[in-house]
């Protein structure tokens, strides 16, 4: 009996709905309803559908873990670069060893070498070549007295811009170029012009297998007929120069064997040797006095550190060394610090006593010939 009320009821309600509200406000309202149903469905798949995706697993491939620094491989020989501008700074600074110590020339005569070291036979100097270090070194006019200094600059010629930079300083300094630097002949002949002496900066291995030297490296697993490949294709990039130092070569300069070879090529071709001293157990010295190669030695690295503060520090230890000694031999590359610690200093060098060189007359000097003389061959 209830249920047939509640019928009746729920009748006469529809009843009077459908005769009190208006069709438009049905349709209206229905069109609302079926809105809502959509716009809540769809909400539903898509939260169904992002969550869906935060669970799914990252594969092992798309993990974002840094792959290893690989090994950087001996590079082969290359041709020289095209005769063109270059902005490249990207040279690191060489120094493997004792980059912040100064070296202290030993007041004994240098060790020399074994006779199994050594080959019996005497070089033979090439006609035309013998004292081309003399010949090729800037000529002095008479020196004032005072500690003498040479700075040399290493690494030159890649970094075209800054290379160039530095030949605008008051010469004469020493500007080795590295021989896989473009337009060589170019730049050395503006270095010529203005007052500045050249030499080779000769890559020669590190100690470290993962460091790239350049191509043509000097090493010590190669035969004396690949060392001299090596270092002619390098000595015949340009002309010039006075000799070589090394570039890098921290394992090679340690090398009696492979450093022997070297050593009577330069003599062959009568030229000097520097040995930049990357390493504490380097025999350069000692060979090349052995083969009697002209040669000198670094005393200290300017700019290990590459700020103007730092450069300068190491410039007063090189003023206390030079006052001490007699000379100096500095070694600084073309970086922006080092280009302007320098312009300052070398505009003040002389007012505290000191006399800018090129490194040829450091040798002369330590030969006993006058740098005044270089040039002369009748007084050895």
């Amino acid at each position: 009996m209830a249920t047939i009320k509640s019928k009746n009821l729920f009748t006469r309600l529809v009843e009077f709905a459908r005769n009190s509200i208006p069709v438009h406000v049905w349709i209206f309202s229905a069109i609302i309803v079926v809105a809502v149903i959509i716009g809540t469905t769809g909400a539903l798949k898509l939260k169904k559908s992002i969550n869906g995706k935060a669970k799914q697993p990252v594969a092992s491939s798309q993990l974002a873990v840094p792959n290893p620094s690989p090994k950087i491989a001996p590079r082969p020989p290359v041709l020289p670069e095209p005769d063109v501008a270059s902005t490249d700074n990207g040279v690191k600074a060489y120094e493997e060893a004792l980059p912040d110590k100064i070296f202290e020339p030993s007041p004994v005569a240098l060790p020399t070498p074994s006779a199994e070291t050594l080959k019996a036979t005497a070089v033979v100097v090439e006609p035309g070549l013998e004292n081309t270090w003399r010949k090729n070194a800037v000529q002095l006019s008479e020196l004032p007295p005072g500690p003498r200094i040479a700075i040399i600059i290493d690494d030159a010629g890649v970094d075209r811009k800054r290379t160039a930079a530095v030949i605008k300083l008051p010469p004469p300094l020493t500007i080795a170029y590295l021989t896989y630097a473009g337009a060589l002949t170019k730049q050395v002949k503006a270095a010529h012009e203005a007052g500045h002496e050249v030499m080779v900066h000769m890559a020669m291995e590190p100690l470290s297998k993962t460091v790239d030297a350049g191509p043509n490296v000097l090493q010590s697993e190669n035969d004396a007929a690949e060392i001299i490949k090596r270092l002619s294709w390098g000595l015949e990039r340009f002309s010039g120069y006075v000799g070589i130092n090394n570039h890098m070569g921290s394992q090679f300069t340690a090398d009696p064997v492979g450093m022997n070879v070297v050593m009577r090529e330069l003599k062959r071709r009568g030229l000097l040797f520097v040995d930049s001293r990357t390493s504490g157990s380097t025999v350069g010295a000692s060979i090349a006095l052995a083969n009697d190669v002209p040669f000198t030695q670094r005393n200290i690295f300017l700019d290990n550190v590459p700020t103007v503060e730092a450069i300068n520090k190491q410039l007063r230890q090189m003023e206390i060394f030079a006052r001490r000694n007699g000379y100096a031999v500095a070694i600084g590359h073309p970086k922006d610090a080092t280009i302007q610690a320098l312009s300052q200093w070398l505009a003040v060098m002389a007012e505290k006593g000191f006399v800018q060189v090129p490194i040829s007359a450091i040798v002369a000097k330590q030969r006993g010939i006058s740098p005044v003389n270089l040039g002369k061959f009748n007084n050895n």
